[in-house]
């Protein structure tokens, strides 16, 4: 029988393409461990507190990716993806809802609204990583990049 795992491997980071990642939620724990477990040498990962937080750092920055929550204080994860998908800068941006929410109407409720995908709490990291790896090579195929 063979260990899934070898004390030999090293780590290997899951994306090796530049990547910048934005994640919005308003638990701050949820930020740090999106920061730690996510970062890598070609990864970047920025936070917000808030939608509307959020909303201006990708009015200044160029995010590959975004991780966000529905609920939160002001506005929610689903009415920031409608935004989003309204606003032609943002309208191909690869959406993550990464909530505790995992009932039918959240779920669709967030697809509806125009998110990429949907992951729920307590989040396994490493699997996400792989998750956003996906998402990101499924939009450059559909861009045709």
């Amino acid at each position: 029988m063979t260990s899934v795992q070898s004390t030999s491997t090293a780590f290997k980071f899951i994306q090796s393409e530049r990547t910048r990642i934005l994640s919005i939620d308003d638990d701050p724990i949820q930020r740090e461990f999106a920061a730690v477990y996510l970062s890598a040498p070609n990864t970047e990962v920025e936070s917000a507190d808030s939608a509307e937080a959020g909303l201006l750092l990708l009015e200044k920055g160029d995010y590959d990716i975004l991780l966000l929550d529905i609920d939160m204080p002001g506005m929610n994860g689903i009415d920031l993806v409608r935004s989003l998908r309204a606003d032609t800068r943002f309208a191909d941006l690869p959406v993550v809802m990464v909530t505790g929410r995992e009932d039918m109407v959240s779920i669709d409720a967030a697809y509806e609204a125009g998110a990429t995908s949907f992951v729920t709490k307590p989040v396994n990291w490493r699997v996400l990583s792989y998750h956003l790896r996906f998402v990101l090579r499924a939009e450059q195929a559909r861009r045709g990049s």
